[in-house]
């Protein structure tokens, strides 16, 4: 306990714990999500380009990746920022760094696989 010069009256502080980012957490998850679903863009390209039902699965898939994993990176460096913010004693304090950087590399990740199945499809449709 500390004291107020002048008066007889103690301050204290109380200690409050860090808490994880829950925007953190969420880039994390809509990353994870975003890799996933990629898989089944280029899964369901390759698999239906022959009965050319292939297309419309995978560009669907595309979508819902995209939408996953731009909403991961938005959410991982709004999670950083959070983060890095210096917050006085009294104020609750972020943790979570490493947890949002995670979510923003699976959020690029599931975008570029996104891409790259997308792109197979195409390639396997225009050749049939």
């Amino acid at each position: 306990m500390e004291h107020v010069p002048g008066t007889s009256f103690g301050l204290v502080h109380l200690e409050v714990p860090p808490v994880v980012s829950g925007l953190a957490v969420g880039a994390l998850v809509a990353g994870v999500i975003s890799v996933l679903v990629s898989v089944l863009v280029g899964c369901f390209g390759a698999i239906g380009f022959e009965d050319s039902w292939g297309g419309w699965v995978a560009g669907a898939f595309t979508l819902l990746s995209g939408a996953f994993g731009g909403g991961a990176v938005v959410l991982g460096w709004l999670g950083l920022r959070q983060v890095r913010q210096a917050a006085p004693p009294p104020a609750v304090r972020f943790t979570g760094r490493g947890i949002a950087i995670a979510g923003i590399s699976c959020g690029a990740a599931g975008l570029a696989f996104t891409l790259l199945g997308l792109a197979l499809t195409v390639l396997l449709m225009l050749s049939v």
